[in-house]
């Protein structure tokens, strides 16, 4: 018998499927009830498990035939690769006491169109007799290799991008390990896939595209209710939230709640690239309406039909969320803030930094990698940080972010004041170089940027008086580092170093061919989106991608894993300095000065750990005691797409 707070089951009802299809017998194949019992410390309601696993990392009870049972999990222990077995994705049962008690065990044809524990024609032989699958499959048994290779293959016969991204969506919908497995397995390959550039497109066009929701919609409409709303949402034990209000869709403008494509990618990408269980993310499309015109007028548009609501409204709105977040899911769910306008993004990092745990990769991770990639370009060029001078194109998020964290590193390697540093960077927005004169009427976080300097119009002539060193492109405007900059910038620069960041990639400066031919080949490049090898003169260019992708699966890994309560601008260059470490002396004789994405787990544990580290470091980690060795911590703690068997 087993007892429970002194309340006795009946005989080996958990023993095992074997017992549990006796009870199932009577019931409807899927979903099966089992073992009723005691009426003590009554918490009501029904609990659905998924199918019982086997896995080594539980606490077995032996039955008298020598069977193992899987009724308790160790919380300390990491199950499967994720942050601690919080989920229930792998626990069998949980000490709750319910009358009457139920187990809900999947099964049938609900276990097949259940997109967690589907394994289609990878569900053995066993687990079909036991599942109630049989008939329901072709009788033919492959391996998930074989349904990654198949998966590929299918996925290469399209030859439109947004048709590869709709199969990988429903791949996801369908079977969400494979997804992953698939990912991970061909990231090189499916980054663009599932992420910029294709992604845009599918914003663009996801109202006629739209099959299932994937994520939180949270509108007008709910004001007052958001926490109600939250709660909806069937995982309880949430540590990423991705939101975005759609206004500023990577370099195509306000796409309203079609935005929603975005917080879904960047999410698969946490899975895929930093390990963080799919069970744990939230993805949030904050509708506030959208200025759009084009989608107000779109049938198919999935949103509200009003133009955005601003002021007391929107703060009110957003305020309520972040409450509600804080409340539901605690101090340290990661928020990360995504694709916001200039004006409220600045905004609201500065307003809820100090209170939630909140990272807006638009400012912060683009300046992460950018950083990274500059700082392994010096490897090249020569010379220190400080020594450099800097020219940006756009002076949004991105721009003053980017230039932020460089004033931010130089300062700390030269030890003078970042008032000082800031001066070794330039920046020219839409009306020209930002100088002092301009200062007045400058918004608010582009006026630390303003220096004395005559007024100078257009780019051209402001890298001409200027002479910087490195070339940074975060305009949202495509075609803008010309023949004549690139030349002027190989004038005075042996090696001049070039970053055209815009997405996507119809946004971006410049491309990778034009700015190895203009340069004559010197040019050290990188872009926001990617770009095929280029040959010139014989010899074949790889450019780097500076892709966020680099840094916010790392990051919101180490965070987790250390129990983080805030961001600290510190974590930002350890992540960059990690990054930068990883790039290899053969990469470098390529040209790269990022490593390829093919070894992005690892080098996603290696900024786990140095984030984690400096959590630590500055006492805002809450994990105690800190593991000895990080690296190899935040490696246990990924999330494995691997199938589980089934008992």
């Amino acid at each position: 018998m087993i007892s429970l707070n002194g309340s006795s089951f009946l005989s080996n009802s958990l023993s095992g499927i074997s017992t549990l299809s006796h009870s199932r017998r009577k019931a409807s194949p899927g979903v099966v009830m089992v073992a009723q019992g005691s009426s003590n410390n009554r918490r009501g309601g029904e609990r659905k498990v998924g199918a019982v696993l086997e896995n080594t990392l539980v606490n077995e009870i032996k039955d008298k035939d020598g069977s193992s049972s899987i009724l308790e999990m160790d919380s300390k222990s990491t199950v499967g690769g994720g942050v601690q077995d919080v989920y229930g994705e792998d626990r069998a049962t949980e000490d709750q006491l319910v009358t009457p008690w139920t187990t809900s065990v999947a099964s049938g044809y609900s276990l097949l169109r259940d997109p967690h524990h589907n394994k289609g024609l990878a569900f053995s032989e066993k687990e079909r007799d036991a599942h109630y699958l049989r008939g329901l499959l072709p009788p033919t048994v492959v391996t998930q290799d074989l349904q990654v290779k198949k998966m590929m293959h299918n996925i290469r016969q399209y030859q439109v991008p947004l048709q590869r991204y709709m199969a990988m969506m429903d791949l996801q919908n369908m079977n969400e390990r494979l997804f992953y497995k698939v990912l991970i397995n061909n990231v090189e390959e499916l980054l663009p896939v599932v992420y910029t550039p294709t992604v845009g497109e599918a914003c663009q066009k996801y109202g006629s595209i739209f099959r299932r929701p994937q994520g939180l919609y949270i509108s007008l409409r709910e004001k007052g209710k958001i926490l109600e709303v939250l709660k909806n949402w069937p995982e309880k034990n949430i540590q990423v939230i991705v939101v975005t209000d759609g206004e500023r869709i990577l370099g195509l403008g306000d796409l309203g709640c079609q935005g929603m494509g975005i917080p879904v990618g960047k999410l698969a990408l946490y899975a895929a690239l930093g390990g963080i269980r799919p069970s744990a993310s939230l993805p949030v499309t904050i509708d506030v309406g959208t200025n759009n015109e084009k989608l107000l007028k779109d049938e198919f548009y999935i949103g509200l039909r009003q133009k955005r609501a601003t002021g007391q409204e929107y703060a009110e709105l957003l305020d309520e969320f972040m409450s509600a977040v804080k409340q539901n899911y605690g101090e340290k769910v990661l928020i990360q803030f995504e694709d916001f306008a200039n004006h409220n993004a600045f905004e609201l990092l500065a307003k809820y930094r100090k209170t939630h745990l909140v990272f807006n990769d638009d400012i912060q991770g683009t300046a992460s990698v950018v950083l990274a990639g500059i700082v392994a370009a010096l490897k090249l060029v020569g010379g220190t940080l400080a020594e450099h001078t800097f020219l940006f194109l756009g002076a949004g998020e991105a721009g003053t972010g980017i230039a932020e964290l460089i004033a931010l590193e130089m300062s700390k390697q030269t030890k003078a004041p970042l008032e000082e540093t800031r001066k070794k960077i330039w920046l020219v927005d839409s009306k020209g170089l930002i100088v002092s004169s301009r200062k007045e009427s400058l918004q608010h976080f582009k006026q630390p940027w303003a220096h004395d300097h005559e007024p100078i119009k257009n780019l051209l002539d402001a890298v001409k008086s200027i002479k910087p060193t490195v070339l940074i492109g975060s305009s949202g405007v495509g075609k803008t580092f010309t023949k004549e900059v690139v030349e002027a910038m190989a004038s005075f620069n042996e090696k001049p170093v070039i970053l055209a960041l815009s997405n996507p990639t119809s946004q971006s400066e410049c491309t990778a061919e034009e700015a190895y031919n203009w340069s004559k080949g010197r040019a050290i490049f990188a872009s926001g989106s990617p770009f095929d090898p280029v040959e010139y003169k014989d010899k074949v260019f790889v450019s780097g991608q500076a892709n966020n992708a680099y840094i916010f699966p790392g990051f919101g890994l180490g965070l987790i894993i250390s129990g983080a309560i805030r961001v600290h601008d510190d974590m930002l260059l350890a992540a960059s300095e990690a990054l930068a470490a990883e790039v290899t002396q053969e990469n470098f004789d390529k040209g790269l000065i990022f490593p390829p994405f093919s070894n992005i787990r690892k080098i996603s544990a290696q900024i786990a750990a140095r984030v984690a580290a400096k959590a630590y470091e500055l006492g805002l980690a809450t994990r105690l005691p800190q593991p000895e060795n990080l690296v190899q911590y935040a490696e246990s703690c990924m999330y494995s797409p691997d199938y589980r068997s089934y008992r």
